[in-house]
């Protein structure tokens, strides 16, 4: 039953990227050369509205904290974080995009993907090189969080109360999203691969 629910909000979620437009790698180029921040915007506030209500379901006790994951930190994150950006920005693709396109039948997400299938495996393949550089160390004492959230059994970097800091910095990101300019810049659209 899991897999199989998996599976529907999966498919619900790459219909909803397809319905909004954001499996074309035109937009993605848009918005990386800011000349279109309208999926910016959109995820900001998404982020924004989720982070308000998780942290706030928490304070009143109608989200358990026990649910809460938090991956570990250290710099192989960020490096990978680079990686993807990267590879976002020059095929106008993240791994939801680029799987949804293939599905709604793009040619070009199928490059995407084997590219990507490329980079797990060469990662598999270098994983002893790159543990030995020291790229999965713990950083921060691995898994802490940036506010102190009481019953999570995470280590607060600060002595901040987390419930809070995520409401706030929730309200953050949905005033950016509001502030946002939606085309910033005006030029020529971003050319892209064909289909």
């Amino acid at each position: 039953m899991t897999i199989f629910l998996a599976l529907v909000v999966g498919g619900l979620f790459g219909f909803v990227l397809d319905r909004i437009g954001v499996t074309n790698p035109s937009i993605m180029g848009r918005m990386h050369a800011l000349m279109n921040l309208a999926v910016m915007k959109t995820i900001l506030l998404a982020i924004g509205v989720g982070s308000i209500l998780m942290f706030g379901g928490q304070m009143v006790g109608l989200v358990d904290v026990g649910h809460m994951s938090v991956k570990t930190a250290y710099i192989g994150v960020f490096v990978g974080g680079l990686l993807l950006g990267t590879g976002w920005a020059v095929s106008g693709y993240c791994p939801g995009t680029g799987l949804s396109s293939a599905a709604g039948g793009r040619r070009d997400a199928l490059y995407f993907i084997a590219g990507g299938l490329l980079g797990a495996a060469a990662y598999m393949v270098t994983y002893p090189s790159v543990k030995a550089m020291g790229l999965l160390e713990k950083i921060g004492g691995g898994k802490v969080t940036i506010g102190t959230v009481p019953g999570s059994g995470y280590d607060g970097l600060t002595g901040l109360p987390g419930d809070v800091l995520g409401i706030v910095l929730g309200l953050v990101f949905v005033v950016v999203a509001f502030a946002l300019p939606e085309r910033p810049r005006k030029g020529e659209p971003v050319p892209v691969a064909a289909e």
